[in-house]
């Protein structure tokens, strides 16, 4: 089995037995306290397959499964190779296929409107129903804010809302454009909170027609707006711009064309706050797996991809801060409900998409627990003085505003 090599390779602690499709067994690792897991393989092309491509070809079986775990869960399983991977150095054969990858990475994350738009619609337009199956009540799909290990998942997304709406300082009135709103929560707890006026912008028809339902409902109708339109043909200037969980879709290419259009949509002393997922480690590639069956086109870039375009952009940097395990704590939470409510999930779509997603909200645990995977907030100003010379400002404003047990809009 030439996925053995590999295995014997990497595997240092934990146990892994492997049931290959001739029925041998194959031992790798050892008892030391880690995971141990058995699985076992029915399809004699994963042999080379998962030593070809484990990024993709891994996830692919379980969800077909011709890969089934007979001891252990899948959390253990993906835990046990997290551990290993993030000690090990990649073979010569992982180093040419991710060198292949990365040349065309260009092409993978191109996203002109119309492609950005079907990327959207392929995971954001799902039905509403499932979402509601694991998210807080706020539908708030992006890290939380955990300050503690007794916050509540509904605590820490209201938390999150809280920690971005402090660093924009914000006043009543301001015009703020939120980039990727989502289902609306963020939108509405600025205009509740803070009694400025927000235009959402979202590419997904499904998250447009909620977000909007959620603003009447909430009686916000002279103070957001939801547009279902791309950031690239917005024509406003505003006081204050959020983006959330939208960066990552936006491609490396795009990058200058992303931060021009913020400068240009930004007043001379306005503030803006881009949250995104990125990475520790050098420039790389979106994992195969996850870009073809959940986010296509996306990415989750270095600080060092990004940094030289704020520049050139002729942005100031005025703050950043990295968010560490605070969005492994959050896939947890999200992954608890989904699995607590699977039954619902299949009847909505079937047993392999249940599996296709117990696979994502796990793998992308296991990246942000292990594998370099961390959240950052990037606050940019066109003006140097656009803010105050210290941070108390959001410490104050954040410490003045209590979170309610369970508090959602």
């Amino acid at each position: 089995m030439l996925w053995g090599w590999g295995l014997k390779t990497l595997i240092k602690r934990g146990h892994l037995t492997v049931t290959d499709a001739n029925n041998r067994v194959h031992h790798y690792g050892v008892s030391d306290g880690a995971p141990a897991v058995s699985i076992r393989l029915r399809d004699r092309a994963l042999h080379w397959k998962l030593a070809l491509n484990p990024g993709l070809y891994f996830g692919e079986a379980y969800m077909d499964e011709t890969l089934l775990i007979e001891s252990g869960s899948l959390h253990d399983l993906l835990t046990l190779f997290a551990i290993n991977l993030s000690q090990a150095n990649p073979s010569r054969l992982d180093s040419l296929v991710e060198g292949v990858d990365f040349l065309t990475r260009n092409w993978q994350q191109y996203n002109p409107i119309a492609r950005a738009s079907a990327n959207v619609r392929h995971h954001y337009d799902l039905s509403d129903e499932l979402y509601n199956l694991f998210l807080d009540a706020d539908m708030q799909y992006s890290c939380a804010y955990f300050p503690d290990g007794d916050t509540s998942l509904e605590e820490a997304q209201y938390l999150k809302k809280r920690h971005i709406a402090a660093k924009l300082r914000l006043e009543p009135g301001m015009r703020v454009l939120d980039i990727g709103c989502g289902w609306g929560g963020m939108a509405i707890y600025l205009a509740r909170e803070t009694g400025v006026e927000v235009t959402g912008l979202t590419l997904s028809v499904a998250q447009a027609e909620k977000a909007r339902e959620r603003v009447k409902k909430a009686g916000l109708e002279k103070q957001v707006k939801i547009c279902l339109q791309d950031y690239r043909e917005e024509k406003g200037v505003y006081d204050r711009i959020v983006s959330v969980g939208m960066f990552e879709h936006v491609g490396i290419g795009h990058y200058p064309e992303f931060f021009a259009k913020l400068r240009s949509l930004l007043k001379p002393d306005g503030v803006a706050l881009l949250h995104s997922i990125g990475r520790v480690d050098e420039p790389g590639t979106a994992n195969p797996w996850l870009r073809k069956y959940i986010f296509p086109g996306a990415y989750a870039p270095s600080l060092s991809e990004v940094l030289p375009v704020i520049e050139l952009g002729k942005l100031w940097v005025t703050d950043i801060e990295i968010l560490r395990q605070h969005y492994a704590r959050t896939l947890s939470e999200w992954h608890k409900r989904f699995n607590a409510r699977r039954k619902e999930v299949a009847a909505m779509y079937d047993e392999r998409f249940c599996r296709m997603w117990e696979f994502y909200l796990l793998s992308a645990e296991m990246e942000f627990s292990y594998m370099g995977t961390m959240v950052f907030q990037i606050q940019l100003t066109r003006d140097i003085d656009a803010l105050p010379v210290t941070r108390d400002y959001m410490l104050d404003w954040e410490r003045s505003r209590d979170c309610p047990t369970g508090k959602q809009e």
